[in-house]
């Protein structure tokens, strides 16, 4: 690796992998040489780029701590706001840099998502994108068939957060890490497909391969209730309806996030090369 991006991506580790982070280096080609023009990111091809994902340990580490540290505050979606701060937190510790930071859930006023990220975590290495183009003479005739993402150490129990764009670093010798296709067999793939497809609520998708961490029974319990009991559900307290009860404004920017193009919830869109654009989730 460039001692550029290597240096560059010790520094964004150290920011977010304690808080149950990983991050990947690649090439805006690698990602636009995938998708037509509509859906490129309008950057040089040899920009550099890293690709955030959040671990089965984020819960734990960044999502209970902020909740705890905001539980006055409405929040609006936990879960987003909680990683726009930790990402925020990137741009603090490189602050001679222009970084832009694009979420998993941020769309055009078209609603187009800005970023595909299943796209962006296979160009990563991150984890394998498994698409029906993977499966060899399918059996789903007309149905849909969204891909999902399985990452070689925690199969889908991870969810792609976004990606950090670092306009005017240009690597054009940065080399390609292929991801580690972990599910190479055809049934296995068809199983795997119609899990997320047809039974994503039983989460059983998600072990595709057996994986080194998996999401705590407690983190699965918080992700199935309903979003008004969550925090009731980790006993914190409800924010007050009273505005002149409420703490002081948060000491950061929060997002006003739109639901993330999750085809395991909502359609996604489609384009010639990929499946809706979907990160395994929460």
């Amino acid at each position: 690796m460039e001692p550029q991006v290597a240096e560059l991506k010790r520094t964004i580790e150290d920011t977010l992998c304690p808080f149950g982070f990983e991050v990947y280096p690649f090439q805006v080609a690698w990602y636009n040489a995938l998708l037509p023009p509509t859906f490129h990111l309008p950057l040089p091809g040899p920009t550099l780029a890293f690709l955030v994902l959040s671990t089965p340990a984020m819960f734990d580490r960044a999502l209970k701590p902020f909740l705890q540290s905001c539980r006055l505050q409405h929040l609006i979606d936990p879960v987003d706001q909680c990683v726009a701060y930790h990402l925020g937190r990137v741009r603090e510790n490189l602050p001679e840099l222009q970084i832009e930071v694009i979420a998993d859930y941020e769309v055009h006023p078209n609603r187009r998502p800005k970023i595909l990220v299943q796209t962006a975590a296979h160009v990563a290495g991150a984890a394998y994108y498994y698409q029906r183009k993977d499966v060899e003479a399918d059996p789903w005739g007309d149905q849909h068939i969204s891909g999902v993402c399985i990452h070689p150490r925690y199969g889908g129990w991870f969810a792609i957060r976004g990606v950090v764009l670092l306009p005017g670093i240009e690597v054009p010798d940065l080399t390609p890490t292929k991801p580690l296709d972990c599910v190479p067999k055809r049934a296995d793939r068809i199983t795997l497909l119609e899990g997320f497809n047809f039974h994503w609520r039983d989460w059983t998708y998600r072990d595709a391969v057996t994986p080194q961490e998996r999401y705590s029974e407690e983190q699965k319990a918080y992700f199935s209730t309903p979003p008004a009991q969550r925090l009731a559900f980790l006993g914190l307290a409800q924010p007050s309806e009273d505005p002149s009860s409420t703490s002081p404004e948060l000491p950061f920017t929060t997002l006003r996030p739109k639901k993330p193009q999750n085809p395991s919830r909502a359609q996604g869109w489609l384009s010639p090369s990929v499946s809706p654009p979907a990160s395994p989730g929460p």
